[in-house]
C-alpha cells in the first residue's frame, strides 16, 4: 500500500518539480543485510545511497508497524552515509496506518532521527488514518480532504526546498 501511495504522491509532485524518484526499500539488495554491510557497504547499495545524496529534498512516506516505523526503513537510514545524507537536506513526512492516528508515531520517531542528522524538517505533515478506507487498492487517495492536504504539502514543500537551496 505504501509503495502504491508513493506512486500517486509522485504524480502530485510531477507538475511541481523537474524530477522525482521513488526509493523502493523492497528492492534493497540482500547483501545489505549481512553482518559485514555496516563496515563496508555493498556495491549494490550505491544506487540507493546515491539517490538520497543527489536529492534536493526527501518526501518520506511511512506506514506504522507495531507502533513505529518499519524496521527496514530504520535500517536503510542506518546504512546511509553520515552526516551528508540528511545534513541540511529538506525532508517532509506522510504517515499512514490502519488505525485512527494515521502514522503519527512513526512520523514523530523519524522526525527525531532526521533532526538528529541535521535535516531541515518541513512542518506540514500529512497523516492518513484508516488507510484502507481512505486509499484505494491502487494507492489513489479517495478522501478529498486528505488529497487536498497532500497537494498543499507538496506545493509548500517545493517552495521550502527552493528557499533552502543556498544554505
Amino acid at each position: 500500500m505504501t509503495e502504491r501511495l508513493a506512486e500517486n504522491v509522485e504524480k502530485v509532485y510531477g507538475p511541481l518539480v523537474t524530477k522525482t524518484k521513488i526509493i523502493r526499500l523492497r528492492k534493497l539488495p540482500p547483501d545489505v543485510f549481512t553482518p559485514h554491510a555496516y563496515a563496508k557497504k555493498p556495491d549494490a547499495f550505491k544506487p540507493f545511497s546515491d539517490a538520497v545524496l543527489a536529492s534536493s529534498g526527501l518526501v518520506v512516506i511511512t506506514p506504522e508497524y507495531n507502533g513505529g516505523a518499519p524496521g527496514v526503513l530504520k535500517y536503510f537510514i542506518d546504512m546511509l552515509e553520515f552526516p551528508e545524507s540528511f545534513q541540511k537536506r529538506p525532508v517532509c513526512f506522510i504517515g499512514l496506518a490502519a488505525g485512527a492516528w494515521g502514522g503519527l508515531r512513526p512520523v514523530e520517531q523519524l522526525q527525531q532521527i532526521f533532526s538528529y542528522r541535521d535535516a531541515f524538517i518541513y512542518p506540514n505533515r500529512v497523516f492518513i488514518p484508516e488507510v484502507n478506507n481512505n486509499v484505494d487498492k491502487s494507492g489513489v487517495i479517495t478522501n478529498e480532504k486528505i488529497a487536498a492536504k497532500i497537494k498543499q504539502q507538496a506545493e509548500g514543500f517545493v517552495k521550502f526546498v527552493v528557499s533552502l537551496k543556498n544554505i
